[in-house]
């Protein structure tokens, strides 16, 4: 059985699992839409330096072709469950121009 310490140690690493698997999925969407994560995710923040996780989750990147496809809806319901509403703004921005 866990002490309280190591129960929460195990909350924060899935916490920051789950925030990495996100910023993937982000990542993901804007190289299927031709667009360059750093870019939109600066456009969102922009008195943030970059994100490093952003920078170090590129490497998990693949090309378009070779994803699937990521709802523009998903992503950006992943984006609000973690509080990155401005990121979800601007991506709902992008994700209209793409649908015309």
């Amino acid at each position: 059985m866990l002490n309280q310490n190591e129960r929460e140690q195990q909350i924060i690493e899935n916490y920051q699992n789950q925030e990495k698997d996100m910023i993937l999925l982000f990542a993901q969407w804007c190289i299927n839409n031709k667009l360059d994560p750093i870019t939109i995710y600066q456009e969102a923040y922009p008195m943030q330096p970059v994100n490093a996780l952003l920078e170090e989750v590129m490497e998990y990147t693949v090309s378009a072709n070779d994803s699937d496809e990521i709802d523009h809806e998903l992503l950006l319901q992943v984006l609000q469950a973690f509080g990155n509403d401005d990121l979800a703004f601007v991506v709902a921005a992008y994700a209209d121009k793409i649908k015309r």
